[in-house]
């Protein structure tokens, strides 16, 4: 199996991994949504952290859920509807470069501050904070942030590998 094989089966165990983690995140959400409404309206005692877990949950699957877009060619390809065919390869480097642009930045300033120094960025900042009603580490939560821009990252580099894979390829698993 070559380098870019294992680029794209990569990309797909990510993906699938995502899929799943997200699907969970979407299943704690509604059933802690669904107590808060039952206590609430049916015994009009809602407890205090039913809205935590759902908000927490809501970040993780959206940005899970972006990761998943990106894989499946669901972003936005402007480029891809006014550039020529001969100019495809443009189009790719301007995307990529786009993607770049904007999640090098985030996954950097996750983990160092605007002087360089690690641990000073938004993770280690995070640290120091706990949920105002579970009481554990804001961590956890943020943590969403730096995995699926590396997540991202991972699935631009097998569109490089693999720059037209077949909409079956891409949903396999």
């Amino acid at each position: 199996m070559g380098a870019g094989s294992l680029i794209s089966a990569l990309s797909l165990r990510v993906h699938n991994a995502a899929r799943w983690v997200a699907s969970a995140c979407i299943v704690i959400m509604l059933l802690a949504m669904v107590v808060q409404i039952l206590a609430r309206y049916g015994f009009n005692a809602p407890p205090i952290w039913t809205e935590e877990v759902a908000r927490y949950m809501m970040v993780w699957a959206g940005l899970l859920g972006a990761t998943m877009s990106f894989r499946n060619r669901a972003d936005a390809v402007l480029l891809d509807s006014v550039l020529p065919r001969s100019l495809e390869w443009l189009s790719r480097v301007v995307q990529t470069l786009a993607v770049l642009v904007f999640l090098l930045p985030v996954l950097y300033f996750c983990f160092f501050n605007w002087n360089g120094v690690w641990g000073q960025g938004f993770m280690g900042r995070s640290a120091r904070l706990t949920a105002d009603t579970l009481g554990f580490s804001m961590v956890w939560v943020r943590m969403a942030v730096p995995i699926c821009a590396a997540i991202i990252l991972v699935h631009l580099l097998a569109r490089w590998v693999d720059p037209a894979p077949t909409a079956k390829a891409m949903n396999e698993g």
